[in-house]
């Protein structure tokens, strides 16, 4: 048998690679503006599309999506070729794919800041780019197993095993998490409401940071760091079982960020209890690559990509240890809604995305181009100051969160809450906010040192692009070997290990979306509860395009430092009509649902005009900009229709009628602020705002006088 001799595609993985490193520059910028907006809400510089609400959106897209997606394309596409002995099936769909890719960031780009966002954390983009990035990904399955089926290389190795289940696992939950009803070229709603809108999210948010930022880093780490090392994977059986138990596990969790909401208790116990089996297979993988250094640690010494490999891999085991940590009952109550799950998240995605990203770059690019590195020394600093960026960027965000979490829970002597402005959190933890901006900076110094290292590295270099290799074809009969264990029937069959990882990630799917979604009694209706009115419905749309959810939350949990502080614990019947929940994941600003009636219009006119006015020290934007444009009524009738054919009970006909309502209740808005000297014509969208934070509740209050009443 001749050997066959083809070329490697080493173009696209270049291109990829350029993209990691722009869009890593700007999504890291746009990541340090947030976090100054933060202590100096003037940041924004007085500017709609650059507030905290519509940008912070835009910095976690574009590091997840833009800096982290590039960088999974670049590793899988170079680490493939290599391992199937194939180069790609096809160059046309890797242009397509990469291309492709870059049209969605872009769209983004535009789409984020201008307030079109479906506020879905992590799935913010609207339905049609929703449309593109599944055209996308299909491209890019195609493309990925089009060479597994015309490889040299029998063997499926462990890296694949990972790809594979990245590309279906995230088919799943882009298409689940993406049932929208379409109302015009960019605002849709959610089929999904309340209760279970926000387990359909989570179940997506925390699976797209397990098999997004995770798994094709895994299955990256297990190609990259034996050759960086030149060292064999320590143990193929624990590779194994690290594959298997972490796809399996990891898809259950997803409920441990709705402890103590309305989500029903069997689906939080669900979460907590596999969240604490997930130590198990995460800290696998860790151990697993961190023994494959043994026999290498002197190389670590003097290697910075081995340094960058080592730190990434810690930084991996402490997020994943911590996860866990967090979906403990007791744990969560204090950490969650504070800056813990932001330094939480961001170790995971500076340390373990970052640092293994950097490492395979510099590894990588100077191969390529058939050249040495520009510079060693410039490396090394990039490595000691992305690390010195991380600790200060992580240790401020931890004190924070134990300081707010501790502070907001405090009583006095006497029962009262020590603390019962928000606010007076949040000042306490300004100084922590400065700090972990000038991590933010150090590190963001550090990747544009690697970009200037490394254009100059391919600038004394030539890229090989199509780069010469031979290898036997592949035997047409495959004879089993008495040493082959069972798991090598799968590890040959790309088809079968496909569908046998579709099918573990379905059991804890279903298991846990069926009962909610199909058992009424999961979310108890309440008679009190209506439909939002036309007014109330386009208030509330302009608090999702200005990014509002960001930074207030809309439940109250059973603790008494919150009924004390916000009022009745939030019930499951409140969220009935909610298409999205506006449940939210940090609180930056005080809990708005029992906002209604709480203050008068005037005060949430002045307090958007000019949040300091009302609120000495907040650091909220100002939203002047309310007052001078203009509400879409023309939209009103598309909504209301939308809103019926998700099951919302607005009488047949109404949406010819809805705009009559609409105006009255606002010219009723209008009058009451002119009692306060405050002229503003109805047809302004600060009115409808303020008509929706005044709703806010009030169904609960009325319910709650009803019931005293008989």
């Amino acid at each position: 048998m001749q050997p066959e001799k083809f070329y490697y595609d080493n173009k696209i993985v270049r291109n990829f690679g350029i993209a990691t490193i722009v869009w890593g520059i700007i999504g890291m910028t746009v990541g340090l503006l947030v976090a100054i907006q933060l202590y100096k809400p003037g940041a924004n510089m007085g500017n709609q599309y650059t507030t905290f609400g519509r940008i912070r959106p835009l910095h976690t897209n574009a590091v997840i999506f833009a800096f982290v997606g590039n960088a999974i394309f670049m590793g899988v596409y170079y680490s493939l070729q290599r391992l199937l002995k194939a180069r790609m099936f096809s160059d046309v769909l890797s242009k397509i794919h990469f291309w492709g890719w870059q049209l969605i960031i872009v769209s983004a780009v535009i789409t984020l800041p201008l307030g079109f966002t479906t506020s879905h954390e992590y799935a913010e983009l609207e339905w049609p780019i929703d449309i593109a990035i599944t055209l996308i990904w299909v491209v890019f399955g195609v493309n990925m197993f089009g060479t597994i089926f015309k490889r040299r290389e029998r063997h499926l190795y462990v890296a694949i095993w990972f790809y594979i289940a990245t590309f279906v696992t995230i088919a799943v939950l882009h298409i689940v998490n993406s049932f929208e009803l379409p109302i015009s070229g960019l605002k849709s709603y959610y089929l999904f409401a309340g209760v279970q809108d926000a387990l359909v999210q989570w179940w997506y948010g925390h699976n797209a940071v397990a098999f997004f930022l995770t798994t094709p880093y895994l299955g990256m780490m297990y190609y990259f760091l034996p050759k960086m090392a030149n060292r064999p994977v320590y143990s193929y059986k624990l590779s194994i079982l690290h594959f298997w138990a972490l796809i399996f596990i990891y898809i259950w969790a997803g409920p441990h960020h709705l402890l103590y909401t309305t989500l029903p208790s069997w689906a939080q116990s669900l979460g907590v209890a596999f969240s604490i089996m997930l130590i198990a297979p995460s800290w696998g993988g860790m151990i697993n690559g961190l023994l494959t250094l043994r026999g290498a640690w002197d190389k670590v010494r003097d290697d910075v990509v081995l340094k960058f490999m080592v730190v990434g891999l810690t930084a991996y085991g402490m997020a994943t240890f911590e996860g866990p940590l967090l979906s403990l009952k007791q744990v969560n109550a204090v950490g969650h809604f504070t800056d813990w799950i932001v330094a939480h998240v961001h170790v995971g995605a500076l340390g373990w995305n970052g640092f293994l990203t950097f490492a395979i770059l510099y590894w990588l690019i100077p191969r390529i181009y058939r050249t040495n590195l520009f510079s060693k020394k410039m490396a090394a600093f990039h490595f000691w100051i992305g690390t010195l960026g991380i600790l200060f960027y992580a240790v401020p965000m931890y004190w924070a969160g134990f300081t707010q979490g501790l502070m907001l829970k405090e009583f006095t002597a006497e029962g009262m809450l020590k603390y019962p402005s928000f606010l007076e959190t949040t000042l306490r933890i300004l100084p922590m906010h400065v700090m972990r901006s000038v991590g933010g900076g150090l590190y963001l110094v550090g990747v544009i040192v690697m970009a200037y290292n490394l254009a100059r590295t391919m600038l004394q270099g030539s890229l090989v692009s199509n780069e010469a290799a031979e290898a036997l074809p592949l035997e047409p009969v495959y004879i089993k070997q008495n040493t082959d264990i069972w798991h090598k029937v799968i590890e040959r069959k790309p088809i079968r290990l496909m569908v046998l990882s579709l099918l573990v990630i379905l059991i804890g799917t279903f298991i846990e979306l069926m009962p909610t979604m199909t058992i009424s009694s999961n979310v108890p209706t309440i008679a009190s509860v209506k439909p939002y009115t036309p007014l109330e419905l386009q208030g509330r749309d302009i608090y999702i395009r200005e990014g509002c959810v960001n930074c207030h939350s809309q439940t109250v949990r059973p603790f008494r430092s919150e009924t004390e502080r916000y009022g009745d614990y939030s019930k499951a019947g409140e969220f009935v009509y909610d298409h999205p929940f506006l449940w939210g994941s940090k609180r930056t600003g005080p809990d708005l649902q029992r906002e209604g009636g709480k203050y008068g219009n005037a005060w949430h006119y002045n307090h958007l005009m000019d949040p300091r006015l009302m609120s000495p020290g907040s650091i909220m934007p100002n939203y002047d900009w309310l007052i001078s444009q203009e509400l879409d009524t023309t939209t009103t009738a598309a909504k209301i229709d939308a809103m019926r054919k998700l099951g919302v009970p607005y009488a047949a006909g109404y949406a010819q009628k809805a705009n009559g309502d609409l105006n009255n209740q606002a010219q009723g808005i209008a009058q009451n602020l002119a009692k306060d000297h405050i002229k503003v014509k109805p047809s302004k969208e600060i009115v409808a705002i303020i008509a929706y934070l005044q709703r806010l509740g009030t169904d609960i209050k009325a319910n709650k006088t009803a019931n005293n009443n008989h």
